[in-house]
């Protein structure tokens, strides 16, 4: 079983590198029909190859080029109605003989579509009625019996990465492009979330004058919930902080603490925060400095929240 999957792997992984030596002007014509395109690009394929069209078309779209699927067989049953002149088809076929793909090809040229050809030989049905033609022909398929597409599959995957990643790079895709597209990822979360989004305010957030006792910074946190005081000068500016770490150490030095003013036990000068931020900015502060606490202040460096470790854990962004 092991001789076998390892065969499988040199197989495809030939398969793959074989392809860099068939690179040339057509792959770039390929990716600048990708990138000029004015419509989406369609891409489309029966069977195996079907299932990789799918996944090129998600790669395409997540990586800046709006894309879709194309069932063959549906599109001359009428989907072939959502095809327009200004857009790109990319055709997937080892043979290039697909009976369904070669049924659509003269409503495609009609319609005026440009058509790109991932297939195994150059002298197929599909490759001669491409505008670029792109050589996904295999040494020999992994499968032992030379029948089930796998060598062949893998190849065309590979190649369609390619392309949505050059495509990707032309259209100076980043990384925020990107998250826009994926709002529900990590990532997405990560440069999308603003400190604003997440930090708690109002009731939610302990603040304290600098001349309160700190027996009221206590009743302050235990109301919020939360971890930490801010401590304000009576102008409402942030001057420190009194973490509920902070209470139990003086309160086990001092048994009167809880009569001391807020003012002396604060630690002054804590890292602040911005709501404007990106909470993964936060997050790196928190990490960074091993604090579980960060009040967010306002520009007039009065506190409007404050940023809390397990908030950045609901929120996705750990």
């Amino acid at each position: 079983m092991l001789e076998r999957a390892k065969e499988v792997l040199d197989i495809e992984s030939a398969a793959i590198l074989a392809l860099k030596d068939r690179l040339d002007d057509g792959f770039i014509s390929a990716v600048q029909l990708i990138v000029g395109c004015k419509g989406r690009i369609v891409v489309t394929g029966m069977g195996k190859s079907g299932a990789v069209a799918r996944k090129i078309a998600g790669t395409l779209a997540s990586t800046g080029s709006p894309a879709l699927f194309l069932h063959p067989a549906e599109g001359v049953h009428g989907d072939l109605g959502m095809v327009t002149f200004q857009d790109v088809v990319i055709a997937l076929s080892s043979s290039g003989e697909t009976e369904e793909l070669t049924a659509i090809l003269p409503v495609l040229k009609r319609v005026g579509a440009k058509l790109i050809a991932l297939a195994g030989r150059r002298d197929s049905t599909l490759a001669q009625a491409s505008d670029v033609v792109l050589d996904v022909s295999v040494e020999k398929e992994a499968c032992p019996l030379g029948l089930s597409p796998t060598a062949s599959t893998t190849a065309m995957l590979a190649l369609g990465d390619a392309l949505a990643l050059a495509a990707m790079e032309a259209r100076e895709f980043t990384r925020e492009d990107y998250a826009v597209l994926h709002p529900g990822g990590a990532l997405g979360r990560r440069l999308t979330l603003k400190v604003r989004d997440v930090m708690r305010t109002d009731d939610r957030m302990a603040v304290v004058s600098e001349e309160d006792l700190v027996r009221d910074a206590l009743f302050a946190i235990t109301r919020a919930g939360a971890g930490a005081a801010a401590v304000a000068d009576s102008d409402g500016k942030l001057v420190g902080i009194i973490t509920d770490g902070d209470l139990r150490r003086h309160m086990l030095e001092d048994e009167r603490c809880l009569q001391r003013r807020a003012r002396e036990i604060m630690s002054v000068n804590p890292k602040v925060i911005s709501p404007d931020q990106l909470a993964a900015e936060g997050l790196g502060i928190l990490e960074t400095f091993k604090i579980g606490e960060l009040p967010v202040l306002d520009e007039e460096r009065r506190p409007v929240g404050m940023l809390m470790m397990k908030d950045l854990f609901k929120a996705g962004i750990v």
